[in-house]
């Protein structure tokens, strides 16, 4: 049985009553994601599916570090997932600056405007449901499609604001279809492996509505040596958070 809760660095992630419990897609996901320039205004960050709270919380972290101000929203249908990542907010550092709410991205008022929108979506689209009804919510794309997150979260992005996700490899030319039909364009993209001997799993992708000519900066990461458990640049990556 896993543990009731995650300890890092900074904070304590409690996951028990999560259906997606802390990962590796979401540690990569807060630990990689660009962020955006530091602004005289607040950054405003929307993190879609928060779970626990975990990616939020990394990233209030990484702007904490940095110095600038923030405030970070996670939203998720999941009422349980919403009541935990609120109190894994109020017991981290960043209380007055972290907030949760039980709501669809697809209800987002559009005069709420963010410069960064994290993702760590639901992915399975015609794989067997598991008999767990929360955890099949979390997993599959019934509640929130890729075209439906891509098309929300444009509409939701400042105009130098920057979407960040962590996808399975075999969504990549869905997403990159999707985001280009919403004027969204690839500014980062990491291929992740478990280790050098296996294929790619996931792709770490980031977007801005700003067109830039160059093709978009692409990378190969493992997670795993051959002989280690953690390569050292996942350590590298990860450095702030792992104890």
């Amino acid at each position: 049985m896993s543990s009731p809760n995650f300890r890092f660095k900074q904070f304590t992630v409690w996951h028990d009553r999560c259906a997606m419990k802390v990962g590796t897609d979401g540690v990569l996901l807060g630990a990689w994601c660009p962020l955006p320039s530091q602004k005289p205004n607040p950054v405003r960050v929307l993190d879609i599916g928060v779970g626990s709270g975990l990616i939020a919380l990394m990233i209030a972290q990484r702007l904490h570090l940095r110095g600038d101000m923030f405030s970070v929203l996670g939203i998720d249908i999941d009422r349980d997932a919403v009541e935990q990542s609120h109190i894994n907010f109020q017991q981290s550092p960043w209380a007055d600056s972290l907030t949760s709410q039980a709501c669809r991205l697809q209800d987002m008022p559009a005069e709420q405007a963010f410069d960064l929108i994290v993702s760590n979506p639901p992915y399975f689209q015609d794989s067997l449901k598991n008999p767990n009804a929360q955890r099949a919510t979390a997993r599959h794309t019934d509640t929130l499609s890729y075209a439906e997150l891509i098309a929300h979260s444009a509409r939701l992005l400042q105009e130098d604001g920057i979407l960040a996700l962590v996808l399975p490899i075999e969504a990549e030319q869905e997403i990159l279809t999707l985001a280009a039909d919403h004027g969204l364009h690839p500014t980062d993209i990491t291929y992740v492996h478990s280790k050098p001997s296996k294929p790619a799993k996931r792709l770490l992708i980031a977007f801005s509505p700003i067109s830039d000519s160059r093709c978009p900066m692409t990378e190969t990461m493992y997670i795993e040596s051959e002989n280690t458990p953690r390569s050292d640049e996942y350590k590298e990556l990860t450095k702030d958070f792992y104890l």
